[in-house]
């Protein structure tokens, strides 16, 4: 059976049985589940009312409280939305799904007040539950802002009431910026608290008195009450009618067949293509491309296809041209090393001691090469091994410093380390240094006699900064581009003999970038070069 049929007879199945299921569940069930989602019960008023209360008296603010309205919302199935009683929005179920906010519905907005309801144990002498008001004001005071400061701050805020009823607030950490209230903080308000509260002495109903006096000398620190609106305009709990439930089946189910056909057509046509470009490419042809159009899944996978191909291209080219580069690289030498070989072998030179260590060094640097060759391989193929440990970067630093200090000394260099504190990263120390010693020869290299190589360790925000800084020719803006090219070399006229394999920056990114690190380079011509590692820093 063709591949169109058997699309067209799954999709057909699928559309029928989904459209009998689906009417066959609206005409039993969605009567009840309209009306029970478009109606709020008192218990779900209750939870969310008691959820945002509960919220402002721990945290003393409506900050952060999005988290909040989105669980309740959750739990509850209602649309929430939250506003202060100034019309200043403080969170909207349907802004936090991520879909536009619809309009609320008619029903009245619930009230909620965080400030808490004082508990005032019957006394003989009103004066007693005058004083108790007069330090629950001031304690409230305190208490809601050193609430509010942390929760701004991030911490995880818990509070429980006090015998009165004030929070008295923990944290799980204390930021610098919010300092625990003390009895000195509200010492300014304590008179004016106690005017006030004198006058409910002679009034025979003293806690409904203190409780007012209590709200209104706490309104400027408390949280703003709260307008809960609950439900969406657009919900209706209009049960549903048979009639255009079937109409609605049948209908979704003619539009699953014609969609199949569509589909089946739509399909079939770029996978021939897709199947006949990848026989080409099997068969060698890397020139081929599959004519994509659209932004669908199959557009996609033509346009992954071809990406594929440009790939293996690319592949190729890189393979043909290393190779070239590689023979290049080892033609010369190796021709010179023969023709002093078989001079030697047939008496036209003398084998003085001064020609044997040349041929050996020329030797040791066709050894360097092909050392250089493995490792970037392996790295390449992500089969280098690392030995990663949390490592004190100035440490690595200092060692490649003390490794070229002879040769620094040598050349007439200033060789400085500017590592004031310690900054550790989960690195390869022994790898780490490969590269750093790569950069350091590089340096001392480009840099005339007087000059300074600077080695700068800094740690910015999560990120250990290494900075391999030089006083040298610079290198032009053009060249950059091509810096970390195999076998490459901004002077043109410097050979191995005193820039390099040509390998050795290629092998330091692709190290850094086994790091999860960037590598990258800063130059001015006739002011110096600066190679930037970045790595990512952790805490010891």
């Amino acid at each position: 059976m063709s591949f169109r049929l058997r699309v067209l007879g799954l999709l057909m199945l699928v559309a029928m049985a989904a459209t009998a299921a689906t009417a066959w569940l609206t005409l039993r069930q969605a009567n009840n589940q309209v009306r029970e989602s478009a109606r709020a019960g008192q218990e779900e008023v209750s939870r969310i009312l008691d959820g945002m209360t509960t919220y402002g008296f721990v945290h003393g603010t409506w900050e952060g409280a999005a988290p909040t309205v989105r669980s309740l919302s959750a739990a509850t199935g209602q649309r929430i939305r939250v506003v202060t009683e100034t019309d200043v929005l403080v969170a909207d179920s349907d802004v936090l799904a991520g879909r536009p906010a619809r309009e609320v519905s008619g029903r009245p907005p619930v009230l909620a007040d965080a400030r808490p309801r004082l508990r005032l144990p019957a006394a003989k002498i009103p004066r007693a539950s005058v004083k108790r008001t007069v330090t629950a004001i001031t304690d409230y005071r305190a208490s809601v802002a050193y609430a509010a400061c942390l929760t701004s701050a991030g911490a995880a805020v818990t509070a429980r009431p006090d015998s009165v009823g004030i929070p008295r607030v923990q944290a799980d950490r204390r930021p610098a910026q919010c300092k625990e209230p003390t009895a000195g903080d509200s010492a300014p308000y304590v008179a004016q608290d106690s005017a006030a509260a004198v006058k409910c002495e002679s009034d025979p109903r003293l806690s409904a008195c203190l409780q007012r006096v209590f709200n209104e000398r706490t309104l400027s620190v408390a949280p703003p009450r709260l307008q809960i609106g609950l439900g969406a305009l657009d919900e209706s709990p209009a049960g549903l009618a048979a009639a255009p439930t079937v109409a609605v089946a049948g209908a979704v189910a003619l539009a699953a067949i014609v969609a199949a056909l569509v589909l089946s057509r739509a399909v079939l046509r770029p996978v021939r293509a897709l199947t006949a470009a990848a026989r080409g490419l099997g068969g060698g042809d890397l020139e081929h491309r599959v004519p994509v159009t659209g932004r669908d899944e199959i557009a996609e996978l033509g346009r992954a296809f071809n990406r594929m191909a440009d790939s293996l291209r690319s592949a190729e080219e890189r393979q043909r041209r290393m190779t070239g580069d590689i023979a290049h690289e080892l033609r010369t030498p190796l021709a010179n090393l023969r023709g002093y070989l078989e001079a030697l072998q047939d008496g036209f030179v003398e084998p003085t001691p001064e020609l044997l260590d040349s041929l050996h060094e020329e030797a040791m640097l066709q050894q360097r090469i092909v050392d250089d060759l493995q490792d970037l391989a392996l790295a390449e193929a992500g089969v280098l091994t690392y030995h990663r440990a949390v490592t004190d970067l100035r440490n690595v630093l200092d060692a490649s410093r003390t490794a070229h200090r002879a040769t620094a000394e040598q050349a007439g260099v200033a060789l400085e380390l500017a590592a004031p504190l310690p900054v550790h990263a989960a690195v390869d120390p022994d790898r780490l240094r490969q590269v750093i010693g790569n950069l350091v020869g590089n340096a001392l290299r480009a840099t005339a006699p007087g000059g300074t190589v600077t080695l700068e360790l800094r740690r910015e925000g999560r990120t250990a900064v290494i900075r391999v800084r030089d006083t040298g020719e610079g290198i032009p803006a053009e060249h950059l581009p091509q810096l970390f090219d195999r076998f490459w070399r901004a002077d043109p006229a410097r050979g191995r003999a005193t820039g390099g394999s040509g390998l050795g920056l290629a092998i330091a990114q692709q190290i850094v970038t086994d790091h999860g690190g960037t590598i990258g380079v800063e130059s001015v011509v006739g002011t110096g070069t600066t190679f930037v590692v970045a790595l990512t820093a952790v805490t010891e």
